[in-house]
């Protein structure tokens, strides 16, 4: 039998994952135990593997993540205030099939963009699409698309992403440009995607940082009132985390 052809031929149609296994099936002389079905089962599971890897990497470089989070290192301390069956719903992806939102909220340093990674990391081992900026950055791209004439192919990219998470919002008040540009946005994605959103500031303060009555009332509706809200408490996890906080250590 000539083998070398057949991997080729398995390269060549680009099956690299089952390639791969049918070369390891030759050297373990343990697997021409199993019949020809539990053979080619395991090659085409292979395969299956090692497409589903590639797609994860292609979502998570495409997200643009700030940190490489998961939900398997949350941290519960119960004083944090973070609850696990909430985050083991919003694992499940049912938010994001449903098309709804999540809002984040917590003190500098609380943990949010970490948490917010790590619902987008899961949000792409699900097979959605995401992408990850902060606030301030993106009112400032689609301020450049309107310069360069991108501005209509811009928020038509934004409004097929399952899953986009805005960073930081509620840090400066909006111009009058910031504030159409952010419910042009929503409002493209309201009832079709999800959005997540992390912030320092209570919702109740948010009005007062869009600014124009109507417009906030327009953006809050789009964004708010079909969200998961998860309030964040106690010190900021960077002190906690610190070699000087764990040491004690002074320097004068």
């Amino acid at each position: 039998m000539l083998l070398q052809p057949t991997l080729d031929n398995l390269s060549r149609m680009k099956l690299f994952g089952m390639a791969r296994a049918f070369e390891e099936q030759l050297n373990q002389p343990a697997v021409q135990t199993l019949s020809f079905e539990e053979r080619f089962s395991l090659l085409v599971d292979r395969e299956w593997t090692y497409r589903e890897d590639r797609h994860l990497k292609r979502r998570l470089k495409a997200a643009k993540l700030r940190e490489p989070a998961c939900l398997e290192e949350i941290d519960y301390r119960p004083k944090r205030g973070l609850h696990q069956a909430v985050l083991q719903s919003l694992a499940s992806g049912h938010w994001l099939t449903h098309h709804q939102n999540v809002i984040i909220i917590g003190p500098t340093g609380s943990g949010k963009t970490y948490l917010a990674c790590a619902l987008a990391h899961q949000a792409c081992r699900l097979g959605f699409s995401t992408r990850y900026i902060r606030l301030s950055k993106l009112l400032h791209e689609l301020q450049m698309a309107k310069a360069d004439g991108s501005y209509s192919r811009v928020l038509a990219r934004l409004a097929k992403l399952p899953l986009l998470i805005l960073d930081d919002w509620g840090l400066n008040p909006l111009s009058p440009p910031e504030r159409h540009d952010l419910l042009e946005v929503l409002e493209d994605r309201y009832d079709r995607s999800s959005t997540l959103v992390t912030s320092q500031f209570p919702i109740s303060s948010w009005h007062e940082t869009i600014g124009e009555p109507t417009l906030a009332d327009a953006i809050l509706d789009r964004l708010v009132h079909q969200a998961h809200k998860i309030i964040l408490k106690g010190e900021s996890m960077r002190k906690t985390r610190s070699p000087l906080t764990q040491t004690d250590q002074s320097v004068v």
